[in-house]
């Protein structure tokens, strides 16, 4: 036993002098030319081909990585010994994954492939111009190499689809809203989310039933249209500008958009976003089967119509209201007050230019209470393709609200009844939250709630047309004294000089102006 011992620490300290005596005599550049020829060769005569899927891509996130991340927690559910699970926050689903440097084997078509989840510490970098994970992750693919053309095309392919099927079916959809001055979060994202659990749906939106139709066939032709956009050459977006009073429903119609298609829902705030470039990098950044939505676009930033401003620039600055800002040719600038500097140009090529293309599949929603104050440049087709008009309640729209809060349908409620609400429905005026809230606070009684909300109808429409008169009223006076002034202009002019004087002066008393005697000598010269 004793010359055993003796005989492997002699090999040792053989192997210790050979090892130094090769990095002696070879240097490491020849060392790693060597090793790169061995591995070579050693790929030569290997069945197997590998497969880095990594979770970034340069400044982006890999969507086959996502797409794979996510097609393997429905697998690794069943065949897997080892999992990760995970539930977000307000979240109603169990997400499962496999844990780091894990793999299983999948099968397609009779090809296995091999999947290992690779998980391994990042270098710490001194400096980076984004914050980085602490972690680099990726998935490591192998396959048989005669499979090489099956596995790049088909099998990844049909992980794509079952993936967006997974998302569709099982995932909460999100949503999203830019971080508090452009911030990234330790991925890198600029969005932060939550999950999108919002109820309202085109059943529940109370609006004509026609115009409801028109709206989901419009959605249904563009969530099926790829190959239509493709064919045309455009961009495959759309835009919808909704616009109307405030509590028609703007808000319940985007979310019923949302859970109509299955999209998420990207709620930019732009009075956090300071320049141009800072928009295009959101809109990067967002995924496809999206909404992007700015509510209040009237409001949020300072975009006036062009035509009713004095400036004749065609490119300005924009500013939170009551910021100061002014425009390109002004002189105030975010390194003065901390102020955005997004110019309209940048607003329009985010809605329909070349970065609006960045991806596929996302509608552009814009909503306002004032169409009029929007530019005409931001509503044109192709920015905003469709114009909605969220007006106040009609008789079909209240019907709905009756089903939804009461659960009325039209033959519940007596016909007499009906009739009067039907006739002082289009005089009252009344949004949808206004009805609401009457059928809300009374919802404990029904009928109590149909009578008050009949109540509330006349009491309305009786302001309304009160206002209505007064209106015509003021309009009618206005109108008389306009009339009696252009007479009076007439006189003077077709008058001769020598009576213009007494004239302007009988002009002068009518109004309740006196005329002085200078005025009178001026007159005479």
């Amino acid at each position: 036993m004793k010359e055993v011992w003796t005989t492997l620490a002699s090999m040792m300290g053989v192997w210790a002098f050979s090892q130094s005596l090769l990095q002696v005599v070879f240097p490491p550049e020849i060392r790693f030319a060597i090793l790169k020829i061995i591995h070579r060769i050693c790929n030569w005569f290997s069945a197997y081909c590998y497969y880095d899927i990594t979770e970034i891509d340069g400044v982006n996130t890999n969507e086959l990585y996502n797409a794979v991340q996510l097609y393997l927690s429905s697998y690794a559910c069943v065949t897997g010994n080892r999992l990760s699970l995970t539930r977000g926050l307000n979240s109603s689903n169990i997400t499962f994954g496999l844990s780091n440097n894990d793999s299983l084997i999948d099968a397609f078509n009779g090809i296995k492939v091999h999947w290992e989840h690779v998980v391994t510490p990042r270098n710490s970098q001194t400096f980076s111009w984004r914050p980085l994970p602490e972690e680099k992750r990726g998935f490591l693919l192998r396959a048989k190499k005669k499979d090489k053309s099956v596995v790049l095309g088909a099998y990844l392919d049909f992980v794509m689809e079952k993936a967006n099927e997974i998302r569709r079916k099982n995932q909460d959809r999100l949503l999203y809203t830019n971080s508090r001055g452009g911030s990234l979060d330790s991925r890198g994202h600029p969005w932060e989310s939550v999950p999108f659990k919002h109820p309202s749906t085109f059943e529940t939106l109370a609006m004509d039933p026609q115009k409801k139709a028109e709206i989901m066939a419009d959605l249904l032709d563009f969530a099926n249209g790829e190959s239509f956009y493709q064919r045309t050459g455009r961009a495959w977006k759309r835009g919808y500008l909704l616009f109307g009073p405030p509590g028609t429903g703007k808000s319940s119609m985007i979310a019923a958009m949302a859970n109509f298609l299955g999209y998420d829902i990207y709620d930019l705030e732009l009075t956090e976003v300071h320049t141009n470039s800072e928009l295009r990098k959101l809109l990067m950044k967002t995924s496809s089967k999206s909404i992007i939505v700015i509510e209040d676009i009237d409001c949020s930033i300072n975009l006036t119509n062009r035509k009713n401003n004095s400036s004749n620039s065609s490119s300005y600055n924009v500013s939170p209201p009551g910021s100061g800002g002014v425009g390109c040719g002004g002189g105030s600038n975010s390194e003065d007050g901390g102020g955005n500097t997004i110019t309209l140009s940048g607003l329009l090529n985010f809605t329909d230019g070349l970065w609006s293309c960045c991806g596929s599949e996302r509608i552009f929603v814009f909503t306002t209470n004032h169409i009029e104050k929007l530019d005409p440049a931001l509503l044109r087709s192709g920015r905003m393709d469709m114009h909605i008009h969220m007006s106040y309640s009609s008789f079909a729209a209240l019907k709905i609200l009756l089903k939804n809060y009461l659960g009325y349908s039209e033959d519940d409620v007596e016909k007499e009844l009906l009739d009067q609400l039907e006739q002082v429905m289009w005089r009252a005026e009344m949004t949808p939250a206004d009805i609401s809230e009457v059928l809300i606070k009374n919802r404990r009684n029904k009928d109590k709630a149909v009578w008050e909300l009949l109540e509330a109808l006349k009491t309305r429409a009786e302001r309304n047309d009160k206002k209505s008169n007064n209106n015509a009223g003021k309009s009618k006076e206005n109108n008389t004294i306009e009339d009696e002034e252009q007479v009076k202009r007439a006189l003077l002019v077709e008058s001769p000089k020598e009576g213009g004087d007494e004239l302007q002066e009988k002009c002068d008393k009518e109004k309740g102006h006196e005329v002085n005697d200078d005025e009178k000598a001026n007159t005479k010269r």
